[in-house]
């Protein structure tokens, strides 16, 4: 078991900013993946998602050119990652306490090899309180002997993104949510940021995907692909029922300039249109929520229609990378998909 310990140090609001968290899309050290391992919350869904996270894990840690450290929780999901993946090298299974996979949010947010900040994480808002996830950001930070810096805002590394020179994507409809930090508004949120992370411009989204129960999280709606270029989707046609959040979106980022004082240019990626669950409900599904490795991106992929013109799109937007869909219906189910169980260590 990873010993959860406590925080190697504790910061104050004014501390010295220091560097910007890196680029994704820079070179790793490693990526840490969550991986399905609680019967009672995944249900029938158990099963699908495993089988998605270990082909996620293969993608990663072959053409994508990853050591990926891989967080079970429990015996048995411990036995059924190693089954699936015996003998995979570049792959390391680590037993670890957690509420759920969704390390991008209950993870440390890494500024380098060696230190990270955490954040308090209260559920998405409240919505999901579950025993262990308090404990993520501290397990992953002892194994990765990095000096962790612990903050008491909520914040979750899901509503961020970034391009590794200080510029940070957000939403509004996130990140100064009553229910995560009740008082912050636009001028508090870009204080943290900047003190926390070394963000030096903060370029502010209204609104994410419908039925995200994250409020809205930016890993969904706009990505970093480069330096100065952002990827965001484009509807795939009149039903799409994102279609007026994404071009609010495109829109804001084609007005917007980076902390280098470029005009960013916008790659429109097609976006999977209408998801539903078993009861007909809208479900968040996107492909922004893909993985950018050293040698692949991995998104994640809802029918063979959209995937086509999305993996064609995304080809384009990483000429030097392979691109890879997978299926992750069962992880959406969840509420995420591969960025959202995901937690990169910058090289």
């Amino acid at each position: 078991m990873i010993a959860p310990g406590a925080p190697h140090s504790s910061a104050v609001a004014d501390a010295e900013p220091g560097p910007p968290v890196p680029a994704e899309f820079g070179p790793h050290a490693a990526i840490w993946i969550g991986y399905p391992s609680h019967g009672e919350l995944w249900a029938e869904d158990l099963a699908p998602a495993q089988a998605e996270t270990a082909d996620l894990v293969r993608a990663l840690a072959g053409p994508g050119g990853e050591q990926v450290r891989l967080l079970v929780c429990g015996e048995e999901a411990m036995a059924d990652a190693k089954a699936r993946l015996a003998g995979l090298a570049g792959v390391e299974l680590r037993p670890g306490r957690f509420g759920d996979i969704w390390l991008r949010d209950t993870g440390p947010i890494f500024r380098d090899r060696s230190s990270a900040a955490a954040f308090t994480f209260n559920g998405w808002g409240g919505r999901y309180i579950l025993e262990g996830d308090e404990t993520v950001a501290e397990q992953i930070g002892a194994a990765e002997g990095a000096r962790l810096t612990r903050w008491s805002a909520v914040l979750e590394g899901g509503a961020l993104d970034h391009d590794g020179a200080g510029t940070v994507l957000t939403t509004r409809q996130c990140l100064i949510n009553p229910n995560r930090n009740r008082f912050w508004d636009e001028a508090a949120a870009e204080a943290l940021l900047r003190n926390a992370l070394g963000a030096r411009k903060v370029i502010w989204l209204d609104e994410g995907l419908l039925n995200d129960h994250t409020d809205g999280h930016v890993d969904n709606l706009a990505r970093f692909v480069a330096p100065g270029v952002v990827a965001c989707p484009v509807a795939s046609g009149p039903d799409d029922p994102n279609a007026q959040a994404y071009e609010a979106a495109a829109a804001a980022l084609a007005r917007a300039t980076d902390a280098e004082g470029r005009r960013l240019s916008v790659r429109r990626i097609p976006s999977p249109g209408p998801v539903r669950d078993e009861a007909g409900e809208i479900i968040p599904a996107s492909h922004m929520n893909f993985i950018i490795a050293p040698g692949a991106v991995v998104t994640p992929i809802y029918s063979d229609a959209t995937a086509r013109a999305a993996l064609a799109a995304l080809g384009e937007a990483f000429p030097d990378r392979e691109v890879i869909g997978l299926p992750a219906k069962a992880l959406l189910t969840g509420g995420g998909a591969f960025h959202c169980i995901s937690q990169q260590v910058p090289a």
